[in-house]
């Protein structure tokens, strides 16, 4: 009976075996994170786009990640981030080279904004406030007209007045020229709204000025004969090199003219987000190369090459962050209304303090990095910045030119 019953039972089940998974290179066992075998990790980075730039945000802005401990102190305490770096605390700040990479982003996108916008402010402020002197002339010539022939300076006004309103649509380095040029009319023709009489040097130059003008407007003269850019190294505005072959020469010569014609024909606005397209990836190298300067500078100091880079990483992302908050603040100064006096002083005020806070900041992080008394520190603070600034002017002088190249013919 009781074998009976034991055969009635069901049989018992097989217990739950735990599922193993493999690894999708070498397809070996994972008991982990990653894999014993060839060390790939077990979760896929092939995710949902939007996944992926949640986790980097809230690894970024969320109150209890790195970022907090990590951006007051690389703002107001000089060299400290990169002594905790050195010391070995490391697991409380965001690494050096992660900081550089999102604070330069973040700047290079947000200098492109404000450039592009104070530019264009300002070459309309620059437009109407020499349409309103135009307008000031006129009156006083009309007022003149009834006894005076005037109808050939009402003319000429009139077609500078005509030009201005072409070159505010228009912002081009060969209508800067003509700016300069209607400028210099302006300036003339305002004189000889006085009590004064032209001198027979200005009376001289002043007819210069219209017959330029003239041709400008008959097509007989470029724009850029006003005072336009040219690159060249030699009296008859070529730019060749004794040392290159004639036919290496001319192709210098023909590039040149290349760039010369689409620097003339784009807007500061345009060259200028060109060569900021083109910074970040110089500015990566110029970072090595500030290392470089570290190392020589302090060849004593047993300290490896990538501690050098480390204070380069710390240093660069510190100026661009200050920077950053010094344009944003210039910004909410430029939105005040006029009658908010104490508030934009205020504003003002913070602004200088950051100007001046960048230098003396770069300074306290060198004496407490390098442990250096202040004369040697400032000596070497000194030829580094002179050497550092050159290689920056090249920097921006490549940026230009390699910007130029890539805009439209």
């Amino acid at each position: 009976m009781d074998h009976e019953q034991q055969l009635q039972r069901s049989p018992p089940e097989a217990s739950a075996q735990p599922h193993i998974k493999e690894c999708d290179n070498c397809h070996a066992p994972i008991n982990g994170p990653y894999c014993s075998q060839c060390g790939q990790e077990a979760e896929s980075t092939l995710t949902y786009f939007w996944t992926v730039i949640l986790h980097i945000l809230d690894d970024i802005f969320s109150f209890d990640s790195r970022a907090n401990r990590t951006l007051l102190p690389l703002l107001f305490r000089p060299g400290f981030l990169t002594n905790q770096y050195f010391a070995g605390h490391r697991v409380h700040y965001i690494p050096p080279l992660r900081l550089y990479l999102f604070i330069s982003i973040i700047f290079f996108i947000s200098l492109k904004f404000f450039a592009s916008a104070d530019l264009q402010s300002e070459h309309t402020k620059e437009i109407e406030s020499l349409s309103k002197e135009i307008s000031k002339i006129e009156a006083i010539y009309k007022a003149q007209e009834a006894t005076v022939n005037i109808s050939d300076k009402l003319t000429l006004l009139a077609s500078l007045e005509s030009k201005l309103a072409d070159i505010k649509e228009k912002d081009t380095i060969n209508n800067r020229n003509l700016y300069l040029l209607i400028q210099k009319l302006v300036e003339a023709e305002k004189k000889q709204t006085t009590a004064k009489k032209l001198t027979v040097e200005e009376q001289e130059q002043y007819q210069k000025l219209v017959a330029k003008w003239q041709n400008v407007l008959a097509g007989k003269a470029e724009p850029n004969n006003t005072g336009g850019v040219q690159f060249s190294n030699n009296p008859d505005g070529t730019f060749t090199f004794n040392w290159l072959t004639p036919s290496a020469n001319k192709k210098l010569e023909q590039a040149t003219n290349t760039i010369e014609k689409k620097v003339q024909n784009s807007s500061l606005e345009q060259l200028f987000e060109q060569a900021l397209d083109k910074l970040p990836q110089l500015m990566f190298v110029l970072l090595p190369i500030f290392a470089v300067l570290l190392k020589i500078m302090y060849m004593f100091s047993k300290r490896l090459y990538l501690e050098h880079l480390t204070v380069a990483l710390h240093s660069h992302s510190f100026i661009f962050l200050a920077v950053l908050l010094i344009e944003l603040i210039s910004l909410l100064q430029d939105m005040l209304p006029p009658s908010s006096g104490i508030m934009v002083d205020g504003l003002q005020f913070i602004i200088t303090l950051g100007i001046i806070w960048i230098p003396v900041y770069l300074y306290l992080m060198q004496v407490r990095v390098y442990q250096q008394g202040h004369f040697f520190t400032l000596l070497k603070y000194g030829v580094i910045g002179i050497i550092y600034i050159l290689l920056l002017t090249i920097a921006f002088l490549i940026a230009f030119i390699w910007g130029v190249t890539d805009l439209p013919s």
